[in-house]
């Protein structure tokens, strides 16, 4: 029986909010300076609207793949909402095909005056029961957009 979950992180930045959000709606392929991305392509439509599709290239660790394997995902932009600084992708994650029937990933970018956070959900549908809940992959987001944030403030 497959099982529906949903996992939320909150990462603090430092950085201009909407320089993070732009950076995901326009530019993600900039984020491939930080650690373990390895790449992103847009595969079609254009950047920065609702339906654009981009694949991801990554090194990721051995939860779900052998240590050091360039893996990849491809996802499709769904909702852009500038008032929001939402960004909502269905994922197409080929490494993790197997084990989920669904995964979607939300960005929210808020500024609550005394702190700015970046929000990741990640709403997944496992196969079966035994599978783990996707959150090595949860985790390499936060670390990419916190080592985006602090990369960005250096250069300014």
């Amino acid at each position: 029986m497959a099982k529906i979950g949903k996992l939320v992180r909150e990462v603090e930045i430092k950085s201009d909010i909407n320089l993070v959000y732009e950076i995901y709606k326009h530019k993600p392929n900039n984020s491939t300076v930080i650690g373990p991305i390895q790449g992103c392509d847009l595969v079609s439509a254009q950047w920065g609207g609702s339906g654009f599709v981009i694949l991801w290239r990554f090194i990721h660790c051995k939860v779900f793949s052998v240590a050091g394997k360039v893996e990849s995902a491809k996802e499709m932009v769904e909702e852009v909402d500038d008032e929001l600084h939402k960004i909502v992708f269905q994922g197409d994650w080929r490494s993790v095909g197997e084990m989920y029937s669904l995964l979607i990933l939300t960005i929210n970018i808020e500024d609550m005056g005394h702190k700015k956070l970046v929000i990741w959900t990640m709403e997944f549908e496992k196969v079966n029961a035994h599978i783990p809940d996707p959150t090595p992959y949860l985790d390499l987001l936060c670390v990419v957009v916190g080592d985006m944030a602090a990369n960005f403030l250096k250069r300014l």
